[in-house]
Protein backbone atom coordinates (compact mmCIF):
# COMPACT_ATOMS: atom_id res chain seq x y z
CA UNK A 1 0.00 0.00 0.00
CA UNK A 2 1.28 3.46 -0.96
CA UNK A 3 2.41 5.20 2.25
CA UNK A 4 1.12 8.51 0.88
CA UNK A 5 -2.43 7.13 0.86
CA UNK A 6 -2.09 5.92 4.45
CA UNK A 7 -0.77 9.32 5.50
CA UNK A 8 -3.64 11.03 3.66
CA UNK A 9 -6.18 8.80 5.41
CA UNK A 10 -4.67 9.55 8.83
CA UNK A 11 -4.53 13.28 8.07
CA UNK A 12 -8.16 13.37 6.90
CA UNK A 13 -9.25 11.42 10.00
CA UNK A 14 -7.42 13.85 12.28
CA UNK A 15 -8.90 16.86 10.50
CA UNK A 16 -12.47 15.53 10.70
CA UNK A 17 -12.07 14.07 14.19
CA UNK A 18 -13.24 10.63 13.03
CA UNK A 19 -11.89 7.10 12.82
CA UNK A 20 -10.26 6.32 9.48
CA UNK A 21 -13.03 3.84 8.67
CA UNK A 22 -15.62 6.63 8.99
CA UNK A 23 -13.79 9.14 6.76
CA UNK A 24 -15.36 9.41 3.28
CA UNK A 25 -13.12 8.35 0.41
CA UNK A 26 -13.63 11.78 -1.13
CA UNK A 27 -11.97 13.37 1.92
CA UNK A 28 -9.05 10.93 1.76
CA UNK A 29 -8.68 11.59 -1.97
CA UNK A 30 -8.66 15.34 -1.34
CA UNK A 31 -5.97 14.94 1.33
CA UNK A 32 -3.92 12.87 -1.13
CA UNK A 33 -4.40 15.43 -3.91
CA UNK A 34 -6.11 12.97 -6.27
CA UNK A 35 -9.66 12.30 -7.49
CA UNK A 36 -11.95 9.82 -5.77
CA UNK A 37 -12.01 7.59 -8.86
CA UNK A 38 -8.19 7.56 -8.95
CA UNK A 39 -8.12 6.64 -5.26
CA UNK A 40 -10.54 3.78 -5.86
CA UNK A 41 -8.43 2.45 -8.71
CA UNK A 42 -5.29 2.58 -6.56
CA UNK A 43 -7.14 0.76 -3.78
CA UNK A 44 -8.37 -1.93 -6.16
CA UNK A 45 -11.97 -0.78 -5.79
CA UNK A 46 -12.17 -1.36 -2.03
CA UNK A 47 -11.02 0.46 1.09
CA UNK A 48 -10.31 -2.86 2.84
CA UNK A 49 -6.63 -2.71 1.86
CA UNK A 50 -6.36 0.87 3.10
CA UNK A 51 -7.90 0.02 6.47
CA UNK A 52 -5.50 -2.92 6.83
CA UNK A 53 -2.51 -0.73 5.94
CA UNK A 54 -3.61 1.79 8.58
CA UNK A 55 -3.95 -1.05 11.11
CA UNK A 56 -0.38 -2.14 10.35
CA UNK A 57 0.89 1.31 11.38
CA UNK A 58 -0.51 0.65 14.85
CA UNK A 59 -3.63 2.76 14.37
CA UNK A 60 -7.06 1.15 14.70
CA UNK A 61 -9.06 2.28 11.62
CA UNK A 62 -12.25 2.05 13.66
CA UNK A 63 -15.65 0.52 13.14
CA UNK A 64 -16.12 -2.13 10.51
CA UNK A 65 -19.23 -2.75 8.42
CA UNK A 66 -21.35 -5.84 9.15
CA UNK A 67 -20.21 -9.17 7.73
CA UNK A 68 -22.91 -9.04 5.03
CA UNK A 69 -21.62 -5.70 3.72
CA UNK A 70 -17.98 -6.76 3.90
CA UNK A 71 -18.76 -9.99 2.06
CA UNK A 72 -20.64 -8.28 -0.78
CA UNK A 73 -17.83 -5.75 -1.20
CA UNK A 74 -15.17 -8.49 -1.08
CA UNK A 75 -17.04 -10.54 -3.70
CA UNK A 76 -17.35 -7.47 -5.92
CA UNK A 77 -13.61 -6.81 -5.75
CA UNK A 78 -12.80 -10.47 -6.46
CA UNK A 79 -15.04 -10.70 -9.52
CA UNK A 80 -13.67 -7.43 -10.89
CA UNK A 81 -10.04 -8.38 -10.34
CA UNK A 82 -10.01 -12.14 -10.98
CA UNK A 83 -13.32 -13.06 -12.62
CA UNK A 84 -16.45 -14.79 -11.42
CA UNK A 85 -14.67 -18.09 -10.88
CA UNK A 86 -12.59 -16.51 -8.11
CA UNK A 87 -15.68 -15.80 -6.01
CA UNK A 88 -15.64 -18.82 -3.72
CA UNK A 89 -16.96 -18.79 -0.18
CA UNK A 90 -13.47 -19.39 1.20
CA UNK A 91 -11.94 -16.57 -0.87
CA UNK A 92 -14.69 -14.13 0.11
CA UNK A 93 -14.40 -15.12 3.78
CA UNK A 94 -10.66 -14.48 3.70
CA UNK A 95 -11.07 -11.10 2.00
CA UNK A 96 -13.93 -10.06 4.29
CA UNK A 97 -12.09 -11.32 7.39
CA UNK A 98 -14.90 -13.59 8.53
CA UNK A 99 -15.59 -17.32 8.56
CA UNK A 100 -17.13 -19.32 5.70
CA UNK A 101 -19.67 -20.59 8.22
CA UNK A 102 -20.95 -17.07 8.84
CA UNK A 103 -21.29 -16.50 5.09
CA UNK A 104 -23.34 -19.68 4.70
CA UNK A 105 -25.55 -18.57 7.59
CA UNK A 106 -26.14 -15.15 6.01
CA UNK A 107 -26.41 -16.02 2.31
CA UNK A 108 -27.25 -19.72 2.31
CA UNK A 109 -24.40 -20.47 -0.10
CA UNK A 110 -22.47 -19.07 -3.06
CA UNK A 111 -25.55 -18.46 -5.20
CA UNK A 112 -27.14 -16.38 -2.45
CA UNK A 113 -23.97 -14.32 -2.07
CA UNK A 114 -23.74 -13.75 -5.82
CA UNK A 115 -27.42 -12.79 -5.97
CA UNK A 116 -26.91 -10.18 -3.23
CA UNK A 117 -23.86 -8.78 -5.01
CA UNK A 118 -25.69 -8.77 -8.34
CA UNK A 119 -28.59 -6.85 -6.83
CA UNK A 120 -26.18 -4.27 -5.42
CA UNK A 121 -24.30 -3.54 -8.63
CA UNK A 122 -26.81 -3.96 -11.48
CA UNK A 123 -29.31 -1.24 -12.51
CA UNK A 124 -32.45 -3.28 -11.75
CA UNK A 125 -33.29 -1.67 -8.35
CA UNK A 126 -32.82 1.83 -9.81
CA UNK A 127 -35.06 0.99 -12.78
CA UNK A 128 -37.69 -0.44 -10.44
CA UNK A 129 -37.67 2.82 -8.45
CA UNK A 130 -38.14 4.79 -11.68
CA UNK A 131 -41.01 2.53 -12.75
CA UNK A 132 -42.69 2.96 -9.35
CA UNK A 133 -42.52 6.76 -9.52
CA UNK A 134 -44.87 9.28 -11.01
CA UNK A 135 -45.25 9.35 -14.83
CA UNK A 136 -42.73 11.57 -16.57
CA UNK A 137 -42.36 12.99 -20.05
CA UNK A 138 -40.75 10.75 -22.65
CA UNK A 139 -37.57 12.83 -22.53
CA UNK A 140 -37.31 12.66 -18.72
CA UNK A 141 -38.01 8.93 -18.74
CA UNK A 142 -35.39 8.08 -21.35
CA UNK A 143 -32.68 10.28 -19.83
CA UNK A 144 -33.39 8.82 -16.36
CA UNK A 145 -33.06 5.26 -17.68
CA UNK A 146 -29.78 6.05 -19.41
CA UNK A 147 -28.49 7.73 -16.26
CA UNK A 148 -29.24 4.57 -14.24
CA UNK A 149 -27.51 2.39 -16.84
CA UNK A 150 -24.40 4.58 -16.98
CA UNK A 151 -24.17 4.65 -13.19
CA UNK A 152 -24.36 0.84 -13.00
CA UNK A 153 -21.70 0.32 -15.66
CA UNK A 154 -19.39 2.96 -14.14
CA UNK A 155 -19.72 1.92 -10.51
CA UNK A 156 -16.56 0.72 -8.79
CA UNK A 157 -15.77 -2.11 -8.45
CA UNK A 158 -16.76 -2.74 -12.07
CA UNK A 159 -18.97 -5.73 -11.36
CA UNK A 160 -21.39 -5.37 -14.28
CA UNK A 161 -18.65 -5.43 -16.98
CA UNK A 162 -17.09 -8.44 -15.21
CA UNK A 163 -20.43 -10.25 -15.31
CA UNK A 164 -20.76 -9.56 -19.04
CA UNK A 165 -17.20 -10.79 -19.53
CA UNK A 166 -18.08 -14.10 -17.91
CA UNK A 167 -21.29 -14.28 -19.92
CA UNK A 168 -19.45 -13.85 -23.22
CA UNK A 169 -16.82 -16.46 -22.33
CA UNK A 170 -19.26 -18.97 -20.79
CA UNK A 171 -22.79 -18.55 -22.19
CA UNK A 172 -24.08 -21.31 -19.90
CA UNK A 173 -22.10 -20.33 -16.80
CA UNK A 174 -22.91 -18.60 -13.52
CA UNK A 175 -23.28 -15.12 -15.03
CA UNK A 176 -25.84 -16.45 -17.51
CA UNK A 177 -27.86 -17.95 -14.66
CA UNK A 178 -27.68 -14.68 -12.70
CA UNK A 179 -28.81 -12.63 -15.68
CA UNK A 180 -31.58 -15.10 -16.51
CA UNK A 181 -32.88 -14.84 -12.95
CA UNK A 182 -32.88 -11.03 -13.01
CA UNK A 183 -33.92 -10.30 -16.60
CA UNK A 184 -37.65 -10.63 -15.80
CA UNK A 185 -37.29 -7.85 -13.19
CA UNK A 186 -35.41 -5.60 -15.60
CA UNK A 187 -37.87 -6.38 -18.40
CA UNK A 188 -40.82 -5.63 -16.11
CA UNK A 189 -39.47 -2.26 -14.94
CA UNK A 190 -38.43 -1.10 -18.41
CA UNK A 191 -41.67 -2.52 -19.80
CA UNK A 192 -43.68 -0.42 -17.35
CA UNK A 193 -41.77 2.73 -18.26
CA UNK A 194 -41.89 2.22 -22.01
CA UNK A 195 -45.40 0.77 -22.33
CA UNK A 196 -46.92 3.84 -20.66
CA UNK A 197 -45.13 6.02 -23.23
CA UNK A 198 -46.36 3.81 -26.10
CA UNK A 199 -49.93 3.99 -24.79
CA UNK A 200 -49.64 7.77 -24.56
CA UNK A 201 -48.60 7.86 -28.22
CA UNK A 202 -45.10 9.18 -27.47
CA UNK A 203 -43.21 6.05 -28.56
CA UNK A 204 -43.60 3.98 -31.70
CA UNK A 205 -45.29 0.61 -30.98
CA UNK A 206 -42.12 -1.42 -31.51
CA UNK A 207 -42.25 -4.91 -29.91
CA UNK A 208 -41.07 -4.46 -26.34
CA UNK A 209 -38.05 -6.82 -26.47
CA UNK A 210 -36.73 -4.97 -29.53
CA UNK A 211 -37.48 -1.57 -28.03
CA UNK A 212 -35.54 -2.45 -24.87
CA UNK A 213 -32.65 -3.80 -26.92
CA UNK A 214 -32.65 -0.63 -29.02
CA UNK A 215 -32.44 1.40 -25.82
CA UNK A 216 -29.86 -0.64 -23.88
CA UNK A 217 -27.66 -2.17 -26.58
CA UNK A 218 -25.65 0.79 -27.91
CA UNK A 219 -24.91 2.24 -24.49
CA UNK A 220 -23.99 -1.15 -23.00
CA UNK A 221 -21.60 -1.79 -25.89
CA UNK A 222 -19.91 1.57 -25.36
CA UNK A 223 -19.56 1.15 -21.60
CA UNK A 224 -18.09 -2.34 -21.98
CA UNK A 225 -15.54 -1.10 -24.51
CA UNK A 226 -14.88 2.23 -22.80
CA UNK A 227 -11.75 1.19 -20.85
CA UNK A 228 -10.14 -0.08 -24.05
CA UNK A 229 -11.26 3.02 -25.95
CA UNK A 230 -9.77 5.24 -23.25
CA UNK A 231 -6.44 3.45 -23.53
CA UNK A 232 -6.47 3.65 -27.32
CA UNK A 233 -7.84 7.16 -27.83
CA UNK A 234 -7.09 9.00 -24.59
CA UNK A 235 -9.37 10.95 -22.30
CA UNK A 236 -9.07 14.07 -24.44
CA UNK A 237 -10.78 12.30 -27.37
CA UNK A 238 -13.30 10.11 -25.54
CA UNK A 239 -16.38 12.10 -24.43
CA UNK A 240 -17.30 12.13 -20.73
CA UNK A 241 -19.86 9.52 -19.71
CA UNK A 242 -22.47 12.22 -19.08
CA UNK A 243 -22.17 13.35 -22.70
CA UNK A 244 -22.24 9.73 -23.90
CA UNK A 245 -25.44 9.08 -21.94
CA UNK A 246 -27.08 12.22 -23.33
CA UNK A 247 -26.02 11.40 -26.91
CA UNK A 248 -27.36 7.85 -26.84
CA UNK A 249 -30.58 8.98 -25.15
CA UNK A 250 -31.19 11.59 -27.84
CA UNK A 251 -30.38 9.02 -30.57
CA UNK A 252 -32.93 6.61 -29.06
CA UNK A 253 -35.54 9.35 -28.98
CA UNK A 254 -34.92 10.21 -32.64
CA UNK A 255 -35.26 6.52 -33.56
CA UNK A 256 -38.24 5.54 -31.44
CA UNK A 257 -40.22 8.62 -30.38
CA UNK A 258 -43.19 9.84 -32.36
Amino acid sequence: MDKALVDAALAAAAQLGKDVAEVPLSAIAAAAGISRSTLLRRLGGSRTLLDEAVRQTGVDPGGRPPVRERAIEAAAVLITRDGLGAVTMDAVAAAAQCSPTSLHAIFGGRDGLLAAMFDRYVPVPSLEMLAAGSPHSIEETVHAVYGALVEAFSREPRVLPAIFGDLFSRPDGTAARMLKANLPRMFASLGTLLTSQIQAGRLRPIPLPLLIQLMVGPLAGHMLLRPALREALGDDVLPPVEEVSRTFAEAFLRAAAR
